[in-house]
């Protein structure tokens, strides 16, 4: 990844896209999970050929639109905070999705579909194991039954996130080519 106009326009475009669905997903619990995030670090981890820096672009996109959204909650014109306790995880939880991007690297459709199911899957069960362990959210009960309890609570965000990265990250992968490459493929060659 070379640090070039196309590059910085490209970065731009993931945050704007990123802060926009934020501001209008986010704060509505009936969309809560309809984000690029998961597709951007998906693409990441396809598309940047130095596995070091291939988790900049999510994180990138991630970290200014929560600051933006801090802003904006800070001055009273949004829901809920961008910075909050805990929000480390989900970062973490993110890079799970650039390494599978690393394994399906994007060369045709069937491993970008593959990689719009799979990795929103690896993050709902690592986020919400982790939710069930910390007694998050629900509290539910340290048995079997509440860890199900706590994934059937997270399955209208799991849903989102499925339809959200199916729709981002065909829209990413158009964008980076056009900007980055010129041309208007749907695949990473």
């Amino acid at each position: 990844m070379k640090f070039n106009g196309r590059t910085i326009l490209f970065t731009a475009l993931l945050v704007i896209i990123a802060t926009i669905s934020k501001l209008l997903f986010a704060a509505q619990l009936a969309w809560s999970g309809f984000s690029p995030i998961i597709a951007i670090a998906l693409f990441s981890g396809m598309i940047v050929k130095d596995k070091s820096k291939s988790f900049l672009y999510p994180l990138i996109a991630l970290l200014l639109s929560d600051v933006i959204i801090e802003i904006l909650y800070q001055t009273g014109n949004f829901a809920f905070k961008g910075l909050y306790k805990y929000q480390w995880l989900n970062y973490g939880f993110l890079l799970f999705a650039v390494l599978i991007g690393w394994i399906l690297n994007g060369k045709n459709y069937t491993r970008i579909f593959a990689g719009a199911l799979v990795a929103p899957t690896v993050f709902f069960l690592i986020s919400n194991f982790t939710v069930w362990m910390g007694h998050g959210g629900y509290y539910r009960p340290f048995t079997f039954e509440g860890l199900i309890q706590c994934y059937a609570d997270g399955l209208p965000f799991y849903k989102h996130s499925i339809a959200a990265t199916l729709i981002y990250l065909p829209a990413v992968i158009l964008s980076y080519n056009a900007i980055m490459k010129r041309n208007y493929r749907l695949v990473l060659a």
